[in-house]
Order: structure tokens, then C-alpha cells, then sequence
């Protein structure tokens, strides 16, 4: 009998192999895999995105029109945005959700696997209509990456195109937030309670409620674009007697909980690397847990600050200023934890470690600037001009896009089972934090002479700036380059040294427990955890 049941009990192992072939990927239902198809898509779309900029910054390079007419160049401007927040950003925080969540929180996978399957699948007939819409009568949406009406009501097809589009992508985000929140709160190993998890499962805790509450709001302000353009409404249709603002006001409630989206799972895989090199545990994990809590939900009362301009009453000027100073608060509060915890620590400055100081570094760069925006006079003088765009960039670029380095740098021994060469990284670390400020910090300067975004042309004393900005853009386009070629590819085929299981010797979490590679199948019996909720017993 006990023959039998082991027989069995093999043979339901061998049924848990991991399948081959392309029905491995397409039928994916696995959190792994499906965390390296979101994370290889979206770099995917980093690229189509960054070749879009390029354009834009060749265009730039000097006065005139040189390759591009004004037409074209506003469907790149609006494309790049598009492309980088809903093809690029957000994809990839989901990839890292889905791969390291259940290997965090001890779950033997996420929750609805075949609902992730189909929340990541819906992301590619989006991308590619966005992208071709390039190839429509009229070309591509140039109404902005806010698609702010009236002009979206003067667009060719592909502003439909686009719009369905942004429907898909919403969907697939809002299916994606359901079964994170239902894989945190439901299938903790026992013994897990909310304040033992770690960071970056809180972060997407908040994250992806916010991605629920926020994405039917874009959802209803581009079908009521879709119904001025074809069903005779005038919701944003001054004719009609509709009003554009209101476009501006539904956008900014979902746009402005949108950025702490793309930016509050970047502080939770910070806040795992920065103790793990300080060799310290994180100061004041509760103080970070409520300043996420409070940045989400004061995130919802400060839309209008993109709206000074519109002919707002100083009453509401005044409240969304001061709402605007106010979340600073729970930001600095993170920003003075991460430093005290590497106060005094034992650090060293791997890889992964470079690149979250220097995202400590230029994120607090960029929320100075956008606290200055914040103060409705200085910011009735900068709008729509390049410091502007020099903000932004410094808390999504060296927000979110270099935490997220720091998180491939940090967990790819335990993805590949390799370890990445040291020199390469930070050779990729040096490249780009260099050519990023090459590329942006002027644009402050141009923002402050008045340099207004959006223009295909500009006067001559522009110049200077204009040309170090483009040579700084190529140069930080090839070192993501570089990544790909030299840091990603070798270690997704195996080439280098054997990763340990834990690579780093003050790393500490339930993802450290599994061997590296991660196994195809990891915890299909709940971990037993000691009293810190962070390693196995046994």
C-alpha cells in the first residue's frame, strides 16, 4: 500500500514540473513566470518608449525644425507618456509584485492564477494598438499623455484606438490590484501578521487599492471623451456647452493617485535594500507603514495643484497648496528613516545599494522642486514650462525606474540563480546617473527662462541647454542598452557565478529561505515562521 501512495505521491511531483515550450508562457499560471513576462514586456515598452524620446530630444538638438514637423513631434510627446506610464512603469512594479510577493509573504502562489494569466495577456493587444497607432489616417493621439479635451475631440481614429486601449490596460491593472490584495490578506504564512510583513508587501497592499479606487475614474473620463466624439454629448464640448476643465479635474483625480502608484512600490523595495547593506534592521517600520497609509490618502485631496492656472478661486488655490505642502510630510518621514537606518550601519556599496542611495538622492531632488510647484504663485510662472518636465522626471526616472534597478540588481541571484558582475552594474549604475543629470538638470534652467514644453522649436538662447539635455538623453538610452545586453541577458542564460541562496549576508525575508533559482513551485506547505516573521523554522 505505502508503495502505492508513494508512487503517487512522485507522480503528482513530476505533474508539478515546470511545463516547456512556448505552453510554458502562453498558458502561464505560475507568479514566477508571469513576473518575468510582465518584467520583460515592460522593459519592452521602456525601450519603444525611450526610442520615442530620443526622437523628441533629436528634434531639440537645435533651433528649427529638423526632423520632424510640429505635428509629429506632439504625437512622440504624448506616446513617450503614454507608453512609459501605462507600457513601461506599472507593468514592471506588477512583474516584481508577482514574483516576489508569494516568496515574501510565504504563499505558494497568488491567489487567482489564471486571472493573473489573463491580467498580463490583455497588456499585449493594448501595446500593440497603442504603438500602431502611429500608422492611422492622422497618426497618433497629440492631445498630450493627459489627453486633456478640447483638443482630444479634434483627434483622427487613433484617439479611439488609444482610448480602447487605455481600457484594456485598465482592466488588466484593476484584475492584477484584486488578486495582490487577495494574496496579502488571504494567504500570509501562518503566524504573518500585517505589521510582520515586509515593506514592499505593504507598499502594494496601499498600491493596489489605490489602482481600484483610481482606474474606473480614467475609465469614465475617456468614455465621456469617446461619447463627445461620436454620440452627441458635450461633457468637455464648449459648444454644447460642456466644460474642458471638467476633463481636467476627472483626469487629475485618477492622475495624481497615479503617481504615488508608480512611486509608493519603489519606497518598499528600497526600504528592503538599503537595511539589507546598512546591515540594520529598517528604522521605524511602523512610522513607514502609516506615512504609505497617509501618502495614499492624501493623495486623493491634492489633484488641482496641476490646475493653478485654470482660473481656480484663491480659496481652492489656497487648500490644494497647503494639501500640497502637507504631503511632503509622511515623503520626508521615509526619506529620514532610510538615512537613519544606514546611520551608523555597516554598509557597503554593492550594486543594488548604489543605486537606492542614488534614488534617495535624486527622488528628494525632485520633491523639492515639486514642493516649490506646490506654491501656487512660483507655480502660475512654471506652468507647462520645462522645469516642469524636469521635475517629473526626477521622481518617475530616478523615482521609480531606478528602485526598480535596485530591485533587479537585488533579487536577480535569486530570479537566475547567477550572480550578475559587479562591474557591469555599476558601470551601468555610473552611466546612468551621470547622463540622467547631464539629460535633466538643465531643463530646470530652461523652465526657469521660460522655455514652454510640448514645442517642436525654440528661440536661440535655448540653445546650450537644449544641445547638453540631448547628448545626456542618447547617452542614458544606450546605458539601458548596455543593462540588457550585459547585465540581463548573460544571467537569464546562466552565465556566471553560482548564486548562494542568500547572496547577501544582511539580507533578511522569507524570499532568502528558498534556494536560488527560486524552484519552479516554493511553499506548497505554509512556512513555520519565528517570532520576527522572517525565517523559517526548521
Amino acid at each position: 500500500m505505502s508503495a502505492v501512495l508513494d508512487h503517487h505521491e512522485a507522480h503528482d511531483h513530476d505533474h508539478h514540473h515546470a511545463p516547456t515550450g512556448w505552453r510554458r508562457w502562453v498558458y502561464a499560471t505560475n507568479h514566477k513566470d508571469i513576473g518575468t513576462l510582465y518584467l520583460l514586456f515592460s522593459f519592452a515598452m521602456l525601450m519603444v518608449g525611450g526610442v520615442l524620446a530620443l526622437g523628441i530630444r533629436a528634434e531639440l538638438f537645435q533651433p528649427g525644425l529638423q526632423l520632424v514637423n510640429p505635428e509629429l513631434f506632439n504625437q512622440l510627446t504624448t506616446m513617450h507618456g503614454i507608453i512609459m506610464v501605462f507600457g513601461a512603469i506599472m507593468p514592471a512594479f506588477v512583474g516584481f509584485a508577482n514574483w516576489m510577493l508569494p516568496l515574501q509573504i510565504g504563499a505558494s502562489d497568488m491567489a487567482f492564477a489564471r486571472m493573473n494569466n489573463f491580467s498580463f495577456w490583455l497588456m499585449i493587444p493594448a501595446a500593440l494598438i497603442i504603438v500602431l497607432s502611429f500608422f492611422m489616417p492622422g497618426g497618433a493621439p497629440a492631445a498630450g499623455w493627459t489627453l486633456y479635451a478640447p483638443l482630444t475631440l479634434q483627434m483622427g481614429p487613433s484617439m479611439d484606438a488609444a482610448i480602447f486601449a487605455m481600457h484594456i490596460l485598465g482592466a488588466s491593472s484593476i484584475m492584477g490590484s484584486i488578486n495582490i490584495i487577495v494574496t496579502i490578506l488571504n494567504m500570509r504564512a501562518p503566524g504573518m501578521t500585517l505589521m510582520k510583513m515586509p515593506m514592499f508587501a505593504w507598499t502594494w497592499l496601499i498600491t493596489a487599492y489605490l489602482l481600484i479606487a483610481v482606474m474606473p475614474v480614467l475609465a469614465g473620463a475617456i468614455t465621456m471623451t469617446l461619447t463627445d466624439r461620436h454620440f452627441g454629448t458635450s461633457f468637455f464640448n464648449p459648444a454644447g456647452g460642456g466644460d474642458p476643465i471638467m476633463y481636467q479635474h476627472i483626469f487629475w483625480f485618477f492622475g495624481h493617485p497615479e503617481v504615488y502608484i508608480m512611486i509608493l512600490p519603489a519606497f518598499g523595495i528600497v526600504s528592503h535594500v538599503v537595511p539589507t547593506f546598512a546591515r540594520k534592521k529598517l528604522f521605524g517600520y511602523a512610522s513607514m507603514v502609516y506615512a504609505t497609509g497617509s501618502i495614499a490618502i492624501m493623495s486623493f485631496v491634492v489633484w488641482a495643484h496641476h490646475m493653478f492656472t485654470t482660473g481656480m478661486p484663491v480659496t481652492g488655490q489656497l487648500f490644494f497648496m497647503y494639501a500640497t505642502m502637507l504631503i511632503a510630510v509622511p515623503t520626508g518621514v521615509k526619506i529620514f528613516n532610510w538615512i537613519a537606518t544606514m546611520w551608523k550601519g555597516e554598509m557597503t556599496f554593492e550594486t543594488p545599494m548604489l543605486w537606492s542611495v542614488g534614488f534617495i538622492f535624486v527622488f528628494t531632488l525632485g520633491g523639492f522642486t515639486g514642493l516649490i510647484l506646490s506654491m501656487a504663485p512660483i507655480d502660475i510662472n512654471f506652468q507647462d514650462t520645462y522645469y516642469v518636465v524636469a521635475h517629473f522626471h526626477y521622481v518617475l526616472v530616478a523615482g521609480s525606474l531606478f528602485a526598480m534597478f535596485a530591485g533587479v540588481y537585488y533579487w536577480l541571484p535569486k530570479w537566475t540563480g547567477v550572480m550578475y558582475s559587479e562591474f557591469r552594474g555599476k558601470l551601468h549604475f555610473w552611466w546612468s546617473m551621470i547622463s540622467f543629470n547631464i539629460t535633466f538638470f538643465p531643463m530646470h534652467f530652461l523652465g526657469l527662462a521660460g522655455m514652454p514644453r510640448r514645442y517642436a522649436d525654440y528661440p536661440m538662447q535655448f540653445t546650450d541647454f537644449n544641445m547638453i539635455a540631448s547628448v545626456g538623453a542618447f547617452a542614458f538610452g544606450f546605458a539601458q542598452v548596455y543593462f540588457f545586453l550585459f547585465v540581463v541577458l548573460p544571467a537569464m542564460r546562466g552565465k556566471g557565478e553560482k548564486a548562494p541562496q542568500k547572496p547577501w549576508d544582511g539580507a533578511v525575508g522569507l524570499e532568502w529561505e528558498v534556494p536560488s533559482p527560486a524552484p519552479h513551485h516554493t511553499f506548497e506547505n505554509p512556512p513555520k515562521l519565528d517570532a520576527t516573521a522572517t525565517r523559517v523554522i526548521g
